[in-house]
């Protein structure tokens, strides 16, 4: 590995993900150890480390490493966790779910990007992760999640999401639409309760076939 490789994701860590409050042991190890520049589009791999989102087939984009690292703090990820990636992309933040969890399924509505990003997990030996080329908007978990991360927008807040989650189970979600969405953490603690922390701004694609926001007609 080149040496000014690993420079840079150094520097990517301390002055990208750290500078964002991500200051979790475990996340910054796993953003280290997990090799973001094999995720990264060939003509797009000088872009690996740096402060953007990098453009992926289909109109998607990965995501910035900032709100990769919030993400995954934010989670509060255990070994015992199965989770539901919603939005594989490339498979660079499923293969650092699946190293902080028990067993990742993520979704991908794109067969291109689908099959890439298995590709990729097998490239760095991840094995408890799943890759399925399906729309969430049409999916039915057999059991509860204990972890829910959708790495895309929805215009409003989709309830279908959090009555996914196991008792205890974190939910994090972006909604609204630019210039303004929330990215949000939502608990499960009980049968019908859930709570939401608003955790900070941002903008993300919007998940493909995702309900458009209601419009109201005077």
């Amino acid at each position: 590995m080149s040496i000014n490789v690993e420079v840079a994701r150094t520097q990517m860590i301390n002055q990208q993900v750290r500078a964002w409050d991500v200051l979790d042991p475990a996340v910054l190890a796993v953003l280290a150890q997990v090799p973001r520049e094999q995720f990264v589009p060939p003509r797009f791999r000088n872009l690996a480390f740096a402060d953007t989102a990098i453009p992926l087939h289909g109109g998607q984009a990965m995501l910035t490493p900032q709100v990769e690292g919030r993400l995954l703090q934010a989670l509060m990820l255990r070994g015992t966790d199965r989770v539901l990636e919603i939005g594989t992309g490339s498979g660079f933040l499923t293969a650092c779910l699946a190293r902080l969890a028990k067993q990742v399924t993520s979704l991908e509505i794109l067969p291109e990007l689908a099959g890439a990003a298995r590709r990729n997990l097998r490239g760095v030996s991840t094995w408890n992760a799943e890759v399925r080329t399906e729309d969430v908007f049409e999916y039915r978990p057999g059991e509860p999640y204990d972890v829910i991360a959708v790495t895309g927008s929805v215009p409003r807040p989709d309830e279908r999401f959090q009555h996914w989650l196991a008792d205890g189970g974190r939910l994090f979600l972006v909604t609204g639409e630019d210039p303004l969405m929330l990215a949000r953490l939502v608990t499960r603690q009980g049968p019908d309760q859930w709570a939401a922390t608003t955790l900070f701004e941002t903008s993300l694609p919007t998940l493909l076939n995702a309900p458009p926001p209601s419009k109201f007609k005077f």
